[in-house]
């Protein structure tokens, strides 16, 4: 759709999406009235940067057991297809309720994700994300019916070997460590990852570096795309251009954010992820989303026409914000410790995982200790001076005010070198925190 189009067709559904939270959401109708904004003068997707942001905390302030019922959703019981709750890492999950209306959009989303990735008809695909109370691999197995591909609805992706020589998946969904793991494991059975059948992969569920998605390439011998997605509805993904994250324009819209300008931001600069739900005139939304802070951050890319046709802006791949730690003045996220790992000539001696862990030292504790662990393919072998050499090289790369810091004595780097599965990681039930802060 031509820009102009597109651009009037987002006012239009601002327009709806507002009145329908107005007239639905109980959230929304007294957040109106407190905020003595009136719903029908917000007429363009401008406007939205003129009202206050909620967060998170915001959600879980008004359900249960704060408040008596569910004060974001906006249709009755029976119109709810299904409910779902986030992880609540940082706290009471959020409840979120889909219809069936809801579901299709969703589906919608991922649907043009995967066509622009080059899936079809022919294609089938295992899907290794968990099936429950997080949206994204249900949102899949719905979007492959209207692609129409064969969906091998596997959850996780410690599925036995002969998933892959029996029913001869053309592509996995998955992590990078995931989708590395199960290379290994494929090799361990005298399987060559890069003569199966695969044709590509996509990776999903959390951010990573540029590093790790080419030696994932590499392993396997299939491009990797990119998506990123949330159970507020923020799916987007790479098409096959591979240079940015096309976000859905006509169903979810996206505003950046910095908190400590207080100010949104223009494109080009990074900033926090502020979306607000799209719905189509006349359409139902069991969760309605206006101005809603994800916590995760990015950068618009452009706006102009892709390579691959499509209009919709591309952004580049979000981080979670939860995942920066600060050393001093300097901010480290999980990626800068990933990009250091993943640095192609450490990958003759590692398998690819790591962790790390911050501690105070010093005599004040007032400087910071890094400390990394990284599993070798051979202990005994590994070039641990060349390794840790390579690592710090690649942390600088892309952040120089962390050189700076470990310059001026201020964070020191320790690294510590174990065999395959030794890591602390392996012992923590649930997803790995990467990067741990112990000060």
């Amino acid at each position: 759709m031509p820009r102009g189009d597109l651009d009037t067709l987002v006012d239009e559904r601002v327009r709806a999406t507002v009145r329908y939270a107005a007239e639905h959401s109980t959230f929304y109708r007294h957040w109106f009235a407190s905020q003595k904004i009136q719903p029908d003068s917000i007429r363009e997707h401008e406007d939205l940067r003129e009202l206050p942001i909620i967060t998170g905390g915001t959600i879980r302030e008004h359900q249960p057991p704060v408040t008596p019922f569910f004060e974001f959703q906006s249709v009755p019981w029976r119109d709810v297809y299904t409910l779902h709750e986030t992880s609540g890492t940082s706290g009471i999950p959020k409840a979120f309720f889909l219809t069936w209306d809801d579901w299709k959009r969703y589906a919608e989303k991922y649907s043009r994700i995967f066509v622009s990735q080059g899936f079809g008809p022919e294609d089938r695909v295992a899907v290794c994300a968990s099936y429950g109370m997080n949206v994204g691999a249900n949102t899949m197995t719905v979007a492959a019916k209207n692609v129409g591909f064969t969906v091998i609805p596997e959850g996780k992706c410690t599925f036995p070997t002969r998933v892959i020589t029996s029913y001869q998946p053309t592509a996995i969904i998955g992590s990078v460590f995931k989708l590395l793991r199960l290379a290994r494991r494929l090799v361990a059975d005298g399987i060559d990852p890069q003569e199966t059948s695969m044709e590509r992969l996509v990776v999903g569920g959390e951010s990573f570096a540029a590093e790790s998605r080419a030696w994932l390439s590499e392993v396997w011998d299939v491009p990797v795309y990119n998506t990123y997605g949330s159970t507020e509805g923020t799916m987007c993904g790479e098409c096959s251009v591979c240079d940015g994250l096309h976000v859905p324009e006509d169903l979810v819209h996206m505003d950046l954010y910095d908190p400590t300008r207080a100010g949104f931001v223009p494109d080009g600069t990074e900033g926090r992820i502020v979306l607000t739900t799209l719905l189509p005139e006349g359409a139902k939304g069991g969760t309605v989303l206006i101005n809603y802070d994800t916590d995760d951050t990015t950068t618009v890319l452009t706006r102009e026409t892709c390579a691959c046709g499509r209009t919709n802006m591309k952004i580049k791949s979000p981080s979670r914000e939860a995942e920066t730690v600060f050393i001093g003045s300097a901010p480290v996220n999980r990626i800068d410790i990933e990009r250091g790992v993943f640095q192609q000539e450490n990958m003759d001696y590692l398998n690819g995982e790591y962790e790390a862990f911050l501690y105070a030292g010093g005599e004040d504790n007032n400087e910071t200790v890094l400390r990394v662990g990284m599993e070798c393919l051979d202990p005994e072998t590994c070039d641990k001076g060349f390794v840790s050499e390579t690592f710090v090289r690649g942390l600088f790369a892309e952040n120089p005010q962390l050189e700076s810091e470990h310059a001026e004595g201020m964070v020191e780097i320790l690294f510590h070198f174990a065999g395959a599965g030794e890591l602390e990681l392996h012992r923590i039930a649930g997803r790995p925190k990467r990067l741990v802060d112990r000060r």
